[in-house]
C-alpha cells in the first residue's frame, strides 16, 4: 500500500499544528486509499545540519541523520503541515527538508497550512525548497486561518466545514501524483 507521511513542521510549545496533523491524519485515514503516518519534528532527534559533506553527495556521518534518511525513504509522499512565521516556514522544517536529499526526489508532496492569513506565505517559500529537493508540489492546498479555523486565535481547532472538502482535494491530488511518480523511482531505465 501506498505510505504517506504527515510531517508536523513545528516544534513551538503550545503549537496548534499538533491538533492540525491530528486532524489531517484522522481525515486521512478515513479514505483507506494509502498508509498514513505522523511525523512530529518534535519527536525527531535533528540538530542543525551537522553533516561533513552535501545531502546531495548522500553521505551521512550522523547517526541521527541515517536515521532520517530511513524514515524519508520509507515514504512514498508527504503532506507537510506547517505555520507561518514571519511570512515564511519554521526553521526546524528547512533543517529536516534539508539534512538529506535523495530520498525525497520523485516523490509528490501536498501542503496544510495555518496562521492569521491561512499560512498562505509559508507554502509560498516552501515551493521553491521543494523543487529544489525534486518534491513535485501539488496546487491544491488546505489553509487554516487563525480568526476563522480556530476557535481564541488558536486556543481550539474548530475548522470550517469547507476545509475537509480542501483536504479532500489535496490528497486527492496527492495519492494520484505519488503513484503517477512510483513509476519514476521504480523503472531502471
Amino acid at each position: 500500500m501506498t505510505k504517506i507521511a504527515i510531517i508536523l513542521g513545528s516544534t513551538r510549545s503550545g503549537r496548534a499544528g499538533e491538533r492540525v496533523a491530528q486532524w489531517v491524519l484522522e481525515q486521512a485515514r478515513e479514505r483507506g486509499d494509502a498508509d498514513y503516518e505522523l511525523i512530529d519534528l518534535a519527536e525527531v532527534d535533528l540538530p542543525q545540519i551537522d553533516e561533513p559533506f552535501p545531502p546531495a553527495m548522500g553521505r551521512y556521518s550522523h547517526p541521527h541523520t541515517q536515521r532520517w534518511a530511513t524514515t524519508v525513504a520509507a515514504f512514498d509522499g508527504y503532506v507537510i503541515v506547517t505555520p507561518e512565521y514571519n511570512h515564511s516556514f519554521p526553521g526546524v522544517l528547512k533543517n529536516a527538508l534539508d539534512r538529506v536529499y535523495a530520498e525525497w526526489n520523485n516523490k509528490a508532496v501536498g501542503m496544510v497550512s495555518y496562521g492569521v492569513d491561512g499560512g498562505v506565505r509559508a507554502v509560498e517559500a516552501l515551493r521553491p525548497v521543494l523543487s529544489a529537493l525534486q518534491l513535485a508540489h501539488v496546487s491544491a492546498q488546505v489553509t487554516l486561518n487563525l480568526r476563522t479555523d480556530f476557535a481564541q486565535f488558536g486556543a481550539a481547532f474548530t475548522p470550517g466545514e469547507h476545509q475537509g472538502r480542501a483536504l479532500t482535494a489535496m490528497l486527492d491530488q496527492l495519492l494520484s501524483w505519488t503513484n503517477a511518480l512510483a513509476q519514476t523511482r521504480t523503472d531502471p531505465s
